[in-house]
């Protein structure tokens, strides 16, 4: 489905050099291996005082907080226009290819003023050959044909599955694996879910959970070499097989504000996770026991990177991302969970040959070093505004442009050396 509103476009400049090669991709939120990390290199190690060249911006994607994925010379996200959310495909100059409705986007309630200002979209798409998934903030999760924007199917997951809106809408990007899509409704009838991705059909459904869902997303790692699909509840760190649902192990952690947004970081066996208000961060060891089982210990845990929902990435045996209540931007030790630096700041970051780009909430996007003695500014300037709200679409680095989306604006600019 299209929807009648124009798509406002200003090309500033996209010689053809600049264009961004349409092999390049980054098909779900985090990138290819949801670690947040762009393998590329050839990009500028610093930036000129007016930041890097702007090649275009667009406009007319809606407002909301969804990051964006590519595949196939594509760009996919999600928006808010007129209190329905839409998932929008861009070409690589910025375009309008389609834009088709994925039901109801979620509003603050009257019982809920201090939200009104965070209403929009969550959920990045996820690309899978030529489907593009979306879940809304609502629960209608949709399989839309990357080409056309046709839909294919889409389940209400809420209402199959039994469960409640979240306080702030659901925020998962939906992950793929093999011929699985999985998700978590938290509902009475399937806390955990998986669907067959080509039908919607249901798979399994684990019920065991009871918890309120998290904000995050899952991602999928092999321990003690039994794979595995690792997640958070609003109380848990919890990880499942692919196969069939069964919970495999789970850990007590969240906050007193039931709002864990972060992906956990799985590295060497152990488990890294962060949630805000106070909640700190852990690093785990799971365990697979004589019989099959899973124990799980605690390595260390920090008041530290209490990470609200910008992300924290892990470089080196380093942890880089920013605290809530702790305030300021950290890097930790991963083994030891020891400090190594701090500066003021909160954000939203991503990583690209040897950098950091740590977008601050109000705007200022700056190139990081990425060390584990300071913090190491290589430039920084002020973004655009492109609506209401704050700047917590997380950034993207694909085929050698930075994207940064505020509100119903996404930006690209190009962030390679001559």
């Amino acid at each position: 489905m299209s929807h009648p509103r124009i798509l406002l476009l200003l090309i500033l400049s996209v010689p053809t050099a600049a264009l961004a090669d349409n092999e390049a991709a980054w098909p779900s939120f985090h990138g290819p291996r949801r670690d947040n990390m762009a393998i590329e290199t050839g990009l500028l190690q610093t930036w000129p005082e007016a930041g890097p060249e702007l090649l275009w911006k667009a406009s007319g994607i809606g407002h909301g907080y969804s990051s964006i994925s590519i595949s196939g010379g594509r760009i996919f996200t999600a928006g808010m226009i007129d209190r329905q959310t839409y998932v929008t495909a861009l070409d690589m100059t910025g375009k309008e290819l389609w834009q088709s409705l994925n039901g109801q986007s979620w509003q603050a309630s009257e019982q809920q003023p201090w939200a009104v200002p965070y209403s929009g979209s969550r959920g990045t798409p996820t690309v899978d050959g030529e489907t593009v998934y979306h879940l809304s903030e609502m629960g209608r999760l949709t399989a839309f044909d990357a080409l056309t924007g046709q839909e294919r199917w889409h389940v209400d997951m809420l209402k199959t599955f039994d469960a409640e809106r979240p306080k702030y809408g659901l925020s998962e990007s939906v992950l793929i694996h093999g011929d699985a899509l999985f998700c978590c409704p938290g509902g009475a009838g399937g806390y955990v879910v998986a669907l067959e991705k080509k039908t919607g059909r249901l798979l399994w459904a684990n019920t065991k959970i009871k918890d309120p869902v998290g904000y995050c997303s899952p991602i999928i790692a092999r321990i003690d070499d039994v794979e595995q699909v690792i997640s958070m509840s609003a109380e848990r760190v919890f990880s499942f097989d692919p196969k069939d649902g069964r919970i495999l192990w789970d850990y007590p952690f969240g906050n007193e504000r039931g709002n864990s947004a972060t992906d956990v970081i799985v590295s060497d066996g152990r488990i890294y996770a962060s949630t805000g208000y106070g909640g700190g961060s852990v690093l785990l060891q799971p365990k697979r026991q004589a019989n099959g089982d899973f124990s799980v210990t605690m390595v260390w845990k920090s008041e530290l990177l209490d990470n609200h929902h910008g992300g924290v990435l892990l470089l080196n045996d380093r942890l880089y991302g920013a605290g809530h209540e702790s305030r300021g931007w950290f890097c930790l030790d991963f083994s030891t969970g020891r400090k190594q630096w701090e500066s003021p700041g909160k954000g939203c970051l991503t990583y690209a040959d040897s950098r950091l780009y740590c977008l601050d909430e109000r705007g200022t996007m700056t190139l990081v070093e990425a060390t584990d003695d300071k913090w190491k500014e290589a430039g920084s300037f002020r973004l655009p505004r492109g609506g209401e709200g704050l700047y917590w679409a997380h950034p993207v680095i694909c085929g050698g442009r930075l994207y940064v989306r505020h509100s119903d604006q996404l930006l690209a600019y190009d962030i390679r050396k001559d």
